[in-house]
């Protein structure tokens, strides 16, 4: 199943969206529930949510430190 989750995480107080994927909470927790056609439609617009999110999550994310792992930065 396709999902935009990023492992991030984190909804933004202001805007209610996650900084990783965009999605609000609700969309998060019905995410198994949604027909695929309505999964396309909220990950249509998830990148334009996510020019509206206050500020950038400032911890590394679990993808990111394993990506960076993999390259050989490991520090």
């Amino acid at each position: 199943m396709e999902s935009p989750c990023i492992l991030v995480c984190s909804i933004d107080e202001k805007t209610g969206y996650c900084f990783g994927c965009g999605r609000t909470t609700d969309e998060i927790a019905g995410w198994l529930a949604y027909s695929a056609q309505e999964r396309r439609e909220i990950m249509n617009i998830l990148s334009d949510r996510l020019e509206t999110v206050e500020r950038k999550p400032r911890r590394e994310t679990r993808r990111g430190r394993m990506a960076r792992e993999r390259a050989g930065g490991r520090s």
